[in-house]
């Protein structure tokens, strides 16, 4: 049954292609990026569901009244396994990042653009990829009149590029009704491009904006000011002691230490002969869970407090963006050994559970408590102009869908 499965995967190249096409047409920005969400991706899509078996279809519209009729809608799909008190979730998302400089492209980035196995166009791998393979997987089983093991659930959800909190925070919120106990979830939205990285956990993510205020003076009389860029400087030199204070070492994540890192700077006088009394710049850390983020800040706060001191400025620190990493998917959990041991016969490579430093949508459902696994061999094209997907990798990974599936109990 599972090698008949496979082989009408592979069968379905085309159809992939003609999806990816439909919707790569139809621009899902968010609004903060000058775009009016996922509501037309949405409406093409369920026309596509429909013409599917699928024994449940119907939507979750998240209220934005700067959206296309004022929502930002996420659709879920279901189709019955033998056992229908438990659900595989295979989640992806419908919104897309802008295409960026038009220059950079070599194609119309709204139109899909065929080269042999491979497929141009923004949104082909982020995160549509993962949304055609998880319909290839159903649509085999569809096509072949079989039910498996356990339900299998595709959640197409909104706003993953801006944060989630109108998709699948939104969702878990508003209808934690339709997951049940024992489901897990599926995220084909990250990877590597040899298929061996298998995601299960995540460091905590800290960004801070980190403002120095001085006096400002002519920079040939220093002493009748307060440099408040060499203030700025001497935090940032601090900063390193966050190395040799948070030092743990965790290999399942790579880097395996937590990471300080200073990154943006803002600009400060426009001429070289004056002394800047107002800095800004900006840290970001990735912090191994066993950390609190607070002592994080704490100990951050405490550098910038001798900094205060000994240079007579005034330094604030705001947080951009703060998330404490939920408990990672246990590794040795049956869900976790299923993907690891399938990547492995598909893909001919020994994939790993591994942990990363970026943060993903699995940690929603971590949080609440789910086992969620982030799979998907990629290009690793997302964001880039000419982002791009291998159609061969589409179809593998949802050979992997659906021999997973098979497997479950």
């Amino acid at each position: 049954m599972l090698k008949d499965l496979l082989s009408k995967i592979s069968e379905y190249k085309e159809y992939a292609v003609e999806i990816e096409t439909g919707l790569t047409a139809i621009p899902a920005l968010d609004p903060t990026s000058g775009g009016e969400g996922e509501y037309d991706k949405a409406v093409w899509l369920e026309g596509e569901l429909k013409k599917l078996k699928f024994d449940e279809l119907y939507r979750i519209d998240a209220p934005q009244a700067t959206a296309k009729n004022g929502v930002r809608p996420n659709i879920i799909a279901k189709y019955y396994g033998e056992n229908k008190n438990k659900t595989l979730w295979i989640m992806t998302h419908l919104d897309v990042v802008p295409p960026g400089e038009r220059s950079l492209w070599k194609t119309d980035p709204y139109k899909v653009h065929r080269e042999g196995d491979k497929i141009y166009g923004r949104g082909v791998e982020d995160n549509q990829q993962g949304l055609v393979s998880s319909l290839l997987c159903v649509k085999a089983f569809m096509d072949l009149g079989m039910r498996p093991p356990v339900n299998i659930g595709l959640l197409f959800n909104a706003d993953e590029e801006t944060g989630s909190v109108y998709g699948t925070g939104y969702v878990l919120k508003n209808r934690p009704d339709i997951i049940g106990k024992d489901d897990m979830f599926f995220i084909p939205d990250g990877g590597n491009a040899e298929g061996t990285m298998v995601e299960i956990a995540e460091k905590s993510l800290l960004w801070l904006k980190i403002r120095t205020a001085g006096k400002q003076c002519h920079a040939s009389m220093p002493k009748q000011g307060i440099n408040a860029f060499r203030a700025a400087s001497e935090l940032v030199v601090k900063l390193n002691g966050l190395y040799r204070k948070f030092n743990a070492k965790e290999k399942l994540y790579t880097p395996a230490m937590s990471t300080f890192e200073p990154t943006k700077k803002e600009a400060n006088v426009p001429n070289i002969n004056t002394l800047p009394g107002d800095d800004v710049f900006y840290l970001d850390c990735r912090v191994l869970p066993q950390y609190l983020l607070g002592d994080v800040k704490a100990e951050i706060r405490r550098l910038a407090d001798e900094v205060e001191k000994k240079r007579g400025v005034k330094i604030t620190i705001e947080v951009i963006q703060e998330v404490q990493a939920p408990k990672a998917t246990d590794p040795d959990c049956e869900f976790v050994k299923l993907v690891t041991q399938t990547v492995k016969e598909i893909y001919k490579v020994k994939a790993k559970p591994m942990g990363i430093g970026g943060g993903t949508v699995a940690a929603y459902f971590r949080e609440a408590g789910y086992p969620a696994v982030v799979f998907s061999k990629l290009d690793d094209t997302a964001h880039m102009p000419n982002e791009s997907c291998t159609l061969t990798n589409l179809v593998g990974d949802a050979q992997v869908f659906a021999a997973v599936a098979m497997r479950l109990k």
